[in-house]
């Protein structure tokens, strides 16, 4: 496979007459497809992050607290209104916690635990689960509430 390059005999030559206009190289890339497909993620983004909350069903109840900045993911244990006790997302017995929290801990005793309980839970097994949390050695719990609204 070879070309010539010679003068006027050879195809692109200088004697050789082209049909139709002559057409250089776009050398720019076109953003527009890829501003597209950005946009078209983001709305999927949008619309799957509130999915990709934690799923056990609590009826928290309203308070005046400001919200907090949030660096990492914290543990969270939730407590619905039975008195059923989740660990993220799973339920588990009461005298299960301890050593679960241990085994998913990523800093240790410094890990930051969020305890949601449902309106309705009794406060004694709000205070039980709490007690079991501090006994275990972790220090840095903070109740899960939502933000009252002004009616």
């Amino acid at each position: 496979m070879g070309m010539s390059v010679g003068a006027g005999g050879g195809r692109g030559g200088r004697g050789h007459r082209r049909r139709g206009r002559h057409h250089a190289l776009m050398s720019e890339i076109n953003v527009t497809p890829m501003v597209d497909v950005m946009l078209v993620l983001l709305i999927i983004f949008m619309v799957a992050a509130p999915m990709l909350t934690v799923g056990v069903p609590v009826d928290l109840p309203d308070t005046q607290a400001k919200a907090m900045n949030a660096d990492t993911q914290p543990i969270t244990v939730s407590i619905d209104a039975q008195g059923k006790i989740y660990l993220q997302n799973t339920e588990i017995a009461m005298d299960d916690l301890v050593a679960k929290l241990q085994a998913i801990s990523k800093t240790g005793y410094d890990e930051r635990i969020f305890i949601r309980g449902d309106k309705s839970t009794d406060y004694g097994t709000a205070m039980k689960v709490m007690a079991r949390i501090n006994a275990a050695g972790y220090k840095n719990m903070g109740l899960v509430s939502l933000q009252e609204q002004d009616q």
